[in-house]
């Protein structure tokens, strides 16, 4: 019988936890900066973008589909999602 205490678990305890904490921070700086996880976007069809209502900013308001904007002449066109 020993009054001295058995470091041998202590010891392997915080292995394990530094283990854990240098995984967990690899891990977090693989995921912030690369996109290997995230699902890849689609691109808009032509149907798609007609589709879309848009509405005119200013005091008039004016509801009309986005295909409108192309019928008679060209439009280049950006399609932004906002997130939310």
């Amino acid at each position: 019988m020993s009054f001295l205490p058995d470091f041998g678990i202590f010891t392997m305890g915080m292995w394990s936890v530094g283990l854990g904490a240098v995984g967990a921070a690899v891990t977090g700086i693989i995921l912030a900066n690369t996109d290997l996880f995230l699902s890849k976007p689609e691109k808009a069809t032509l149907e798609f973008l007609e589709e879309i209502e848009l509405k005119t900013l200013g005091s008039e308001q004016r509801t009309f589909k986005a295909g409108e904007l192309w019928k008679k002449n060209g439009a280049v066109i950006m399609a932004v999602r906002r997130p939310g």
